[in-house]
């Protein structure tokens, strides 16, 4: 009796407060992100911010990749959009151009956010002519995902495969490495004579051919040839009609036509696809895939390092960031939930689900103990994220959407032989320059 008199003398006190005004309701923000994966860390993050903020409630929303950009963007022109959201760096241009998201730099001065504390420059990339359009989470790299079973079968070893290098002319030991995980409708591997080309039943590697970034697909090869796409964050000097990228492209239609990396046709809705149907040995993907092959693919999986090229080994390295929306109607409160998630206190909580890598070193070191108490080992992507040289920025650029349409349509014709690489590529860099006259 006397508990349930004190609960309601409580809340009656507590009506009377939000009723004379002297305490607020709570405010609500909504967060949307895409990876269900990850929404059980976030969730995390929020009962720990709401804890120290009981005056801010967190709303956490997922929708798919698909629908994600989708739903955004028809929200940002709806106004029914949500007040922070985990953004791209391949969308951020588009927006910020239309004025929909918060600089967040006046922000960051009041409140003295460090933003150097974060690895690899990952603040820097949020950043144009002074204004900052959100604050980084995580990042990622690229390496090679291997089915650990064919790499047996076939005789490699894992340090082999972790010690292999690419050139544009004769492939390098990475072009025998695939060629040797191909398999013909007669048992032959690529390496052997009479090998079928025209009917493969395992494919040494699978990509997806058409990417106007080629975050996992051609980047890591085109870098490690001295490639760049620009000469720096949204320059507007593209560099598809460079020799070391069409002959990159060339190496690339080569293996495709010898069988050994998955033809167009086959990678339509995908490589992940391929690979886990097996059909595939070997792909490159990002760090944010560990979840998902070592719970869904159906057989055991290694990541190696990428192949050594002329320029050594290169992988991207990308962050995704969290952004505040123009729509927002509580923009303060919204900010204060931004500077949580970009805090070494919430990124050590992520980190401890072991989903991402987050943008702090200690929220890194959270993650790889989570990995190895899953039996996984994935430090080839940290080796690179941490070796001097090994990785290259996101190219951050403006009409980002534009060149996508261009290089896309590019890389379809290449792939489908339509057209050679020069040809192609050359063509469409000037389609890409034209977007900036």
């Amino acid at each position: 009796m006397i508990r349930t008199f004190i609960a309601k003398l409580s809340l009656a006190a507590g009506l009377f407060l939000v009723a004379t005004g002297l305490m607020a309701e709570p405010v609500t923000i909504k967060y949307i992100l895409w990876d269900s994966a990850q929404q059980p860390a976030y969730q995390a993050v929020a009962d720990s911010f709401q804890a120290k903020n009981p005056n801010i409630k967190i709303e956490i929303g997922q929708l798919g990749w698909s629908d994600y950009w989708t739903g955004l963007q028809t929200g940002m022109v709806s106004g029914d959009v949500p007040d922070v959201f985990t953004n791209h760096l391949a969308m951020t241009g588009e927006f910020a151009s239309k004025n929909q998201l918060v600089d967040l730099q006046p922000y960051v001065t009041k409140d003295k956010v460090n933003t150097s504390a974060y690895l690899n420059g990952l603040g820097d990339l949020w950043t144009k002519n002074g204004k900052r359009w959100g604050l980084p989470k995580d990042w990622d790299t690229i390496t090679i995902v291997y089915n650990k079973d064919m790499l047996k079968e076939a005789g490699i070893t894992e340090a082999e495969a972790n010690a292999l290098t690419w050139n544009p002319k004769d492939g390098g030991t990475f072009e025998k490495f695939i060629a040797k995980l191909s398999i013909d409708k007669n048992g032959k591997n690529g390496t052997q004579a009479g090998f079928d080309a025209k009917n493969v039943v395992r494919f040494g590697m699978a990509l997806s051919h058409s990417d106007d970034r080629g975050q996992a697909q051609f980047s890591p090869f085109a870098y490690a040839n001295g490639w760049t796409y620009t000469s720096g964050t949204f320059k507007s000097d593209f560099k598809y009609a460079d020799p070391k990228f069409i002959e990159t492209i060339d190496w690339m239609v080569k293996v495709t036509k010898a069988g050994f990396l998955a033809d167009f046709e086959s990678t339509q809705n995908g490589a992940t696809g391929v690979f886990t149907a097996k059909k595939a040995a070997t792909t490159f993907d990002g760090s944010w895939m560990i979840g998902y092959y070592s719970s869904n693919a159906g057989f055991p999986v290694g990541f190696a390092t990428l192949p050594k090229g002329p320029a050594g080994v290169k992988s991207m390295i990308n962050g995704l960031a969290d952004s505040i929306t123009t729509g927002s109607k509580h923009k303060d409160e919204a900010w204060q939930w931004v500077k949580y998630l970009g805090s070494e206190e919430a990124q050590k909580i992520v980190g401890s689900y072991g989903v991402v890598f987050p943008a702090y070193k200690s929220g890194v070191d959270a993650a790889l103990s989570a990995y190895t108490k899953k039996g996984l080992v994935v430090d080839a992507f940290t080796k690179e994220s941490l070796t001097p040289g090994q990785t290259f920025l996101y190219p951050v650029v403006d009409n980002g959407p534009k060149i996508q349409e261009i290089m896309v349509a590019a890389f379809d014709k290449v792939f489908t032989y339509k057209a050679t690489p020069k040809d192609a590529f050359t063509d469409a860099n000037k389609k890409v320059l034209a977007l900036f006259k």
